[in-house]
């Protein structure tokens, strides 16, 4: 028995390194994915934009605003003039965190009495805003021991409020339940339509399909909108778990989020038919489509901030429709985007379909001939 598995392997081994194809598979996409994810795949948060509100002109709010500016975990920092600025840029994402310093912050360390520094974060990234709460609450102490051991008296009181934009409470489904709906559909959608034409080939079937009297375009067609309506139908059972079994708001409008759906599946269908009419056969297609689907998992901002990346990737990332797709419907889930936003995320997609599509209608002539 021993023999027998023996040789098994040997032919297997054989059979995989004699397929040139295969070979590429297995060779060239993990040292390439080696390279990329070790500057992707970081928890680390660092680089990390964020905005001051400073309300006092006293000597102990400017030594602390500059120690919080000083600080190499913070890439950028607008002192902003205005509490009506504060909205504008958590909102626009230019800032993860806003600093606001009240008016008699000096006052009251000056009289040894507790002073507020209020932390406005945004709750859409909410791993990302309880390090940067943490980061910030680490160098206010340090600056309350400072103060405190120039004076020679005990500690004086300093207190750092906490105000969650979007995920009061940073409760981490609600970050990750409109994740997870991007990434199950985009396994859906993709896994649906790479196998169809790969299927058709592997059981003989697809020479019939071809002498039919249905045209190349005819059969795309056949084959995509299923796909459209099983990964929308996969979507909208997930949506409904996430907000009624568990909890996560939803406060964007359906019509948006339907429309956003067919858009992003337009594009995964066309990269499922480029991989479905690029195999031979079925275990071909689930090959190239893990070859897509794991990248675009890494570098859409689910597992790391995409701007935690070095400049090139976080390029690179602007072709991934993972990465649109997550960013809308977060933005549904716990914003309620407005129509004109959604809009003009949705161009990246619209421009990802038509290259997509048009590259595997493009194969699929190819292959037909």
């Amino acid at each position: 028995m021993i023999g027998r598995i023996r040789h098994l392997i040997v032919k297997e081994l054989l059979a995989v390194w004699r397929d040139r194809k295969s070979r590429a598979i297995l060779v060239v996409p993990p040292m390439i994915q080696f390279f990329v994810f070790t500057f992707a795949a970081t928890q680390e948060v660092k680089d990390v934009p964020i905005a001051v509100l400073n309300e006092d002109s006293g000597t102990y709010a400017r030594d602390l605003v500059a120690r919080i500016t000083g600080s190499p975990n913070f890439s950028r920092v607008d002192f902003l003039r205005s509490d009506a600025e504060v909205a504008p840029a958590i909102d626009s994402r230019r800032a993860l965190m806003v600093v606001r310093i009240a008016p008699d912050f000096s006052r009251k360390v000056a009289a040894g009495r507790p002073a507020e520094v209020q932390l406005l974060l945004d709750g859409r990234r909410s791993n990302a805003a309880q390090l940067v709460s943490g980061y910030t609450g680490e160098i206010i102490s340090w600056y309350e021991a400072e103060l405190s051991s120039s004076r020679g008296g005990p500690p004086t009181p300093g207190v750092v409020v906490p105000r969650i934009w979007f995920n009061p409470n940073l409760d981490p489904k609600w970050s990750t339940v409109p994740a997870l709906v991007a990434i199950l559909t985009t396994l859906m959608g993709l896994m649906i339509t790479g196998l169809s034409v790969a299927r058709e080939r592997e059981l003989g079937t697809f020479d019939q399909l071809l002498v039919s009297p249905l045209s190349p375009t005819e059969i795309l067609i056949g084959k995509s909108l299923p796909a459209l309506l099983i990964g929308m139908i996969e979507a909208t059972g997930m949506v409904l778990l996430g907000v009624f079994v568990l909890g996560v708001p939803f406060r964007g409008s359906i019509p948006l989020l339907y429309l956003s759906m067919i858009v992003y599946l337009s594009a995964l269908i066309g990269v499922g038919l480029f991989v479905s009419s690029l195999a031979r056969t079925q275990q071909q297609a689930i090959l190239y489509s893990f070859m897509f689907m794991v990248p675009a998992v890494l570098l859409s901002g689910f597992a790391s901030p995409v701007e935690n990346m070095p400049d090139w990737l976080q390029t690179v990332t602007l072709a991934n429709p993972v990465r649109h797709f997550m960013i809308i419907l977060k933005g549904l889930f716990l914003k309620g985007l407005p129509a004109a936003e959604v809009a003009r995320k949705l161009v990246p997609l619209v421009l990802i379909a038509a290259v997509t599509l048009s590259a595997s209608s493009w194969l699929f002539r190819r292959r037909m001939e």
